[in-house]
């Protein structure tokens, strides 16, 4: 089976010469494979005549033809497809009553499609866009499976649905005061509850157009779990989110899991998903071209299948690669010649907010992870050290000629009327380098990028563009404020390799701030730890070795983290299980304690 997909934002007739309809070979023959659609004024391609040569793959001059060839069994679980030449998924995730599954796959395979397909918004065509099936044909395709009972209700009205959607920027279009979007959204009475639970009380009386990503994503939160649903469904839940905010609507979302109610959650946070989720469906595939859902696992196995990139129970290798964590070496012994910025005690205070750092130094070749609640001052500091913003009190010194690359928090900052290639060209960053592509672009995907025009970026996307923009250029410090947000696991372990080689390899000084814990765990070399009270006093500490750094931070928030025995990834312990305890009371370590896990699970149990 032949899978033909053009991508429309890239497809531009008008501005080629046609390559795909004049050199290929089925056509040149006399039949008529690839033509321009006169209708939407792009390439269209027949998957029957095509014989999967690749030439006009290799001779479009925007890269906006992919043609893969899947098995042709495959053809028989067709779910979904978009339209002629357009993203495919086959299968679908399968819920199960009084658990929680966790999905987990890449961007742009199918995660936020099938989660519209099991809300009730898009209703699937198995594969049949131009005369698409009733519910009787739907509910016959997944006979003899858990979702044909699940369709059945959902045909008939019975299933009560609640979905959050991925994109929350989109509460903004509504002229609602937050008071009054969770009073309109309650069906359980639990409105005034959840606001409480979430920090939202302060916020009732403003409109949704002023709040930012974190309390528009808490509202959104908020608004779905007080529906009165048989199915809560949620799309990337700890988008913009702190890790104390995350587990606290992790710890919502475990509340809905009872019997009789299906919860479903899309997530790219490792240790949240790995914390709220009972099972685990990956979901694989060419983003953009086509996805295909894998089976049910247990939660450990499933994330672990998918850090290795093999699933063994379908005989599936879905990525070349597995995704490597180590136990933490020994702390590095800077050598005093290798200071690239050092500080004095710095005091700042912006309003009624005040930030305390204590002195310290970054070194050639150092990554240092910075952790810590939003609004707590770790933009401010990054800001300081950038020299955008000058210290009240304290002093920075770089060495003599110090460049400074600085990648912001918000997206929205970036206002550019053009392609990506000129975007990038215009921060300084040779796009036709070698070194450039293979060290930066490929890994990151931003190659096929480089035709689109920045205002037609996905978050994803243009997360990854001004990745490329800030290490693409010549510096001797890096500063990178909350790199993977937005990004997919495998674009977040690219981004952390990527930091990690640049890094090394250039003698340079590297300053993350994440809220990804699995990611400052692969990462960092260092931390600094931010505490306090949000929006009021911050104060930091020095960069510390990282198991001094992950002990102080997760004692704060009463945490403790495993290794898992096999992938050595971090893993929540239950808050209260038998392994929190013995952490905390006996080792008293939260964070690299490495167990069995038949012993761990056991203990988990307890």
């Amino acid at each position: 089976m032949r899978v033909a997909v053009v991508d429309k934002a890239l497809c531009r007739p008008s501005k080629c010469s046609l390559e795909c309809v004049r050199f290929c070979p089925v056509n040149r023959s006399g039949s008529k494979c690839v033509w321009i659609d006169e209708t939407e004024k792009k390439a269209r391609i027949s998957e029957e005549l095509c014989v999967g040569c690749g030439i006009c793959i290799k001779k479009c001059p925007y890269s906006a033809i992919s043609i893969i060839n899947l098995p042709e069994k495959l053809s028989k679980s067709l779910v979904h497809r978009y339209g002629p030449n357009a993203f495919e998924l086959f299968r679908l995730p399968t819920p199960k009553e009084g658990r929680s599954l966790g999905i987990l796959g890449s961007n742009g395979v199918g995660k936020s499609t099938s989660l519209k397909i099991l809300a009730g918004v898009l209703k699937p065509n198995l594969g049949r866009f131009e005369s698409p099936p009733d519910w009787d044909e739907i509910i016959d395709f997944f006979k003899g499976s858990e979702l044909q009972p699940y369709f059945e209700k959902m045909a008939n009205g019975r299933l009560r649905v609640s979905y959050k959607p991925q994109a929350v920027d989109s509460l903004r279009k509504y002229d609602l005061r937050v008071g009054e979007a969770l009073q309109r959204a309650d069906e359980r009475n639990v409105s005034r509850e959840l606001a409480d639970y979430l920090n939202l009380s302060s916020l009732k009386d403003r409109l949704l157009k002023q709040l930012s990503g974190g309390e528009l994503q808490k509202v959104a939160i908020a608004a779905a779990l007080s529906k009165d649903a048989d199915v809560y469904l949620l799309d990337e839940p700890s988008s913009y989110l702190d890790i104390r905010e995350r587990l606290r609507v992790a710890n919502l979302i475990k509340e809905q899991v009872r019997p009789g109610k299906y919860v479903i959650i899309v997530e790219h946070d490792l240790a949240v998903l790995d914390y709220v989720s009972d099972l685990v469906s990956i979901i694989y595939g060419e983003p953009g071209v086509y996805g295909i859902v894998g089976i049910v696992k247990g939660v450990r196995a499933g994330i672990n299948s998918y850090i290795q990139g093999y699933i063994r129970e379908e005989n599936i290798r879905f990525r070349e690669y597995p995704i490597e964590f180590h136990e933490r070496p020994p702390p590095v012994e800077w050598p005093s010649e290798s200071v690239l910025v050092k500080w004095g005690t710095i005091h700042k205070s912006l309003g009624e907010f005040t930030l305390r750092v204590e002195e310290g130094r970054v070194h050639r070749g150092e990554v240092v992870g910075v952790l810590g609640p939003n609004g707590i001052g770790k933009t401010t500091f990054v800001r300081i050290l950038a020299g955008e913003i000058e210290p009240d009190e304290g002093w920075v010194e770089r060495v003599q000629n110090v460049r400074l690359s600085y990648k912001p928090q918000f997206l929205g900052e970036v206002k550019f009327e053009g392609t990506v290639r000129e975007f990038l060209r215009s921060s300084e960053v040779d796009t036709s380098s070698p070194t450039i592509q293979a060290e930066l672009m490929k890994p990151l995907r931003v190659h096929s990028l480089l035709d689109h025009y920045m205002q037609d970026l996905s978050g994803g996307e243009l997360q990854r563009v001004l990745i490329v923009a800030a290490l693409g250029r010549e510096a001797d410090i890096y500063l990178l404020d909350e790199p993977m947000a937005y990004l997919d696991v495998e674009q977040r372990y690219a981004v952390a390799k990527v930091i990690k080689r640049l890094t090394a390899e250039k003698g340079v000084s590297t300053i993350v701030v994440e809220h990804d814990i699995v990611a400052i765990d692969f990462l960092a070399m260092t931390l600094m730890v931010f505490r306090g009270i949000p929006g009021k006093q911050g104060e930091a500490s020095s960069p510390m070795d990282m198991r001094k750094g992950m002990n102080l931070f997760l004692k704060d928030m009463s945490l403790t983290f495993r290794r898992d025995p096999d992938t050595k990834r971090p893993r929540i312990n239950k808050p209260g299980s038998w392994m929190d305890r013995y952490q905390k009371e006996v080792l008293k370590e939260y964070y690299y304690v490495v167990m069995q896990e038949k012993e761990s699970e056991n203990s988990q149990e307890k």
